[in-house]
């Protein structure tokens, strides 16, 4: 500062005072920057992605505790990473030359591929319909850490 020498105890003190700030600022930041460095490490460390290896499959369910039920069990049985549970969905649909109108939840499954057919074996297995809804769709781009924990949690 004007009229301050360097080395005088105004000087110091803003220098100190300085170094604390630059400290407290880092100490603030470790979190952000050691989330940002996972994030980019998990990217960095993630196999690509091969377009359709994976699925997202779909299963409807007539109330949300089957549906609980088999996502449970997909899960544990390491059929499925996730299923996520829609609740209140509407189904239209001919069935034995009617037109039905139901109230459904829907099951979305993110899987591996070569794991569908025994997916759907399983939920025909448990399942309260005659015939059980299973498509699948293929997975063709996401976001690749996601994509690798899919990978990572459902064996082949």
């Amino acid at each position: 500062m004007a009229g301050e020498r360097e080395g005088s105890p105004s000087s110091r003190m803003q220098i100190a005072k300085g170094a604390c700030c630059v400290l407290l600022l880092s100490l603030l930041m470790l979190p952000l920057l050691r989330t940002a460095s996972q994030r980019l490490f998990s990217m960095a460390t993630a196999e690509p992605h091969v377009p359709g290896s994976l699925s997202a499959a779909f299963v409807t369910c007539p109330n949300e505790t089957v549906a609980k039920e088999i996502a449970r069990a997909v899960v544990e049985k390491r059929l499925a990473a996730c299923v996520n549970i829609v609740p209140q969905i509407t189904s239209i649909y001919e069935w034995k030359g009617k037109i039905e109108e139901d109230a459904e939840v829907l099951l979305m499954i993110k899987t591996r591929s070569s794991r569908i057919s025994a997916l759907a074996e399983f939920v025909r297995s448990v399942h309260p319909y005659e015939v059980a809804e299973v498509i699948a769709v293929p997975i063709q781009q996401g976001n690749p850490p996601y994509l690798q924990w899919v990978r990572d949690t459902v064996p082949e």
